[in-house]
């Protein structure tokens, strides 16, 4: 009795976390594309941001927000890889650089200009942008996922257009 009441409330959990995944795993790996640009990259945070939210799933304080705990933990973890990027990048670049005595090579941008504009934002103002003008969400909820104050978010998104504009017209000329 007990082994059959276990096996049929776990099947109901499995359930619930495939509908939970086919619901929001698209939106997550959309997300985390616009933010980082790399398709593979993209489906390995969603689905590493799934797993922690779902995880905890029992804990959190509103259930029916799974998205909005989804969204912020892609967010956090791409900015977490960028950091972890940029710290391994710099190290190699010191690390060329002493052994070989020649100054810094300018970076190749890709094909795309916007992309290649939005890469040269730090990563909080790329997540900033995405998130407002391609995930089309209110400065509040922009401020949510990033977990910061709606200034904060507010002055993210500003200073971030302000450089991309300036890019974008010095890349013109």
């Amino acid at each position: 009795m007990v082994s059959s009441a276990v096996t049929e409330d776990a099947g109901r959990r499995a359930g619930r976390l495939e509908e939970l995944y086919e619901r929001h795993a698209p939106g997550a790996v959309r997300l985390a594309f616009l933010v980082t640009a790399d398709r593979e990259l993209a489906r390995d945070i969603a689905q590493d941001a799934f797993v922690k939210v779902a995880g905890r799933f029992r804990h959190l304080r509103f259930p029916d927000a799974f998205d909005v705990y989804l969204r912020r933990t892609v967010v956090n973890l791409c900015i977490s890889h960028f950091r972890h990027e940029r710290v391994e990048r710099e190290y190699l670049q010191r690390e060329s650089l002493a052994a070989s005595g020649v100054e810094e090579q300018p970076e190749l941008g890709t094909r795309d200009e916007l992309r290649r504009a939005l890469q040269r934002l730090t990563a909080r103002q790329r997540a900033a942008i995405v998130l407002r003008y391609y995930e089309d969400l209110s400065e509040h909820e922009v401020a949510a996922a990033m977990g910061c104050s709606v200034t904060a978010a507010r002055s993210l998104v500003s200073r971030g257009m302000g450089t991309l504009r300036t890019i974008v017209r010095s890349e013109d000329r």
